[in-house]
């Protein structure tokens, strides 16, 4: 049977069509049960539903064969996976973001506030620049309007929150999508299906 991990929430829902047309349909998925694994009638795959920021964790310790999460929750969670390919529904970007003078202060260490800080730490160090992490869970563009940060690095869809608050994307990170990701012993077991599915929702995701 193939494992695999969905993401609860709107991620999960685009995604679950394109299986659903590459012909891994499992209609109990789409009801109001409260139950988190759905086998298909045909005992051939099984889904599981995850909190979106766990499924790299499923995938990497083998409770799932495969999984989607969104490249901003591959970059976080470091996960030693196999990314098989970009389904290319979710698409936004990581970016840094703020006011302009934002960045000009080269002496002293940068105040980012983020969601992310694996990939604010990374990002920065690569810059050779020094940052102060501060980590928030929601609200991130309230923190350089009212001074708690010199910038954010967060996810940008269309940028109207930031415009909204007089704040602008400074420099892009990495552009995000949902991913299909691998655990890598599994796809060393079951590569001849796996990779027949990524061939099928390759050829969805173009239609």
């Amino acid at each position: 049977m193939l494992k695999i991990a969905l993401p609860k929430g709107r991620l999960g829902d685009k995604v679950y069509k394109l299986f659903e047309g590459a012909g891994y349909a499992c209609p109990e998925l789409l009801t109001d049960s409260r139950k988190l694994i759905f086998t298909a009638a045909d005992g051939r795959f099984c889904f599981m539903t995850v909190k979106p920021s766990d499924v790299p964790t499923y995938v990497e310790r083998g409770a799932a064969d495969i999984g989607v999460a969104g490249k901003d929750t591959v970059l976080e969670a470091g996960a030693d996976i196999y990314e098989l390919c970009d389904l290319g529904v979710g698409k936004c970007r990581m970016a840094v973001c703020g006011r302009p003078e934002g960045l000009s202060e080269l002496g002293v260490p940068l105040k980012v506030a983020t969601k992310f800080p694996h990939i604010a730490e990374r990002y920065f160090a690569g810059l050779g620049r020094r940052i102060d992490v501060i980590k928030l869970s929601g609200s991130i563009e309230l923190a350089p309007v009212i001074g708690l940060s010199d910038v954010i690095v967060d996810l940008v869809e269309t940028g109207s929150t930031l415009r909204e608050n007089n704040l602008e994307v400074l420099a892009v990170i990495h552009p995000i999508s949902a991913r299909l990701i691998a655990n890598k012993s599994g796809y060393q077991f079951k590569r001849g299906e796996i990779d027949a599915l990524v061939g099928k929702l390759r050829g969805r995701e173009r239609t």
